[in-house]
């Protein structure tokens, strides 16, 4: 063989070796300048993936799920900054999808609501002290109507509506 293949083979060599070391799943540690943890998960490709976490500056977890590359997938759960769960829900390619959880400061349920494309599409139905107060119905993040009497809402939608 040639000097310029040898050269050529060595290079190439060297780039798929290069190449093959940049596609490996690594994790990730980020902090603040005060030195508590920022977030901390699995990056490919300099984009997250799979389960990450992050924290507030005191070091309590703010929120935590799943990425495809950069892009929140899956669920995902959020917390105040007293560790006591705020929203909960499924994001797909980013945008909130499905049936989305919002909490008390006193961790209960105070309305859940549908979403497609992080907009309210379907119901919202609210809370008090863990009883259904009203309903709203809403298509594509506008109101269309709101109940108050829950038997008034039963009777004019069907339940399988909620699912």
């Amino acid at each position: 063989m040639d000097k310029r293949k040898i050269v050529y083979v060595i290079g190439l060599c060297l780039f798929m070796l290069s190449f093959s070391k940049s596609e490996e799943k690594s994790y990730k540690r980020n902090y603040y300048d005060n030195g508590m943890l920022e977030s901390e998960g699995w990056m490919r490709f300099n984009s997250k993936i799979d389960y990450w976490k992050f924290y507030y500056p005191n070091g309590k977890l703010s929120e935590q799920g799943f990425f495809e590359y950069d892009k929140k997938e899956k669920y995902w759960f959020f917390y105040d900054k007293n560790r006591i769960r705020t929203e909960e829900g499924r994001y797909k390619n980013n945008e909130r999808i499905g049936w989305w959880l919002y909490y008390d400061k006193k961790g209960r349920i105070n309305h859940k609501c549908q979403m497609t494309n992080s907009k309210k599409d379907g119901y919202c139905l609210k809370y008090e002290e863990g009883k259904l107060i009203s309903a709203e119905h809403y298509s594509k993040g506008k109101k269309l109507k709101e109940w108050t009497d829950l038997n008034v809402f039963t009777s004019e939608n069907s339940l399988s509506n909620l699912k």
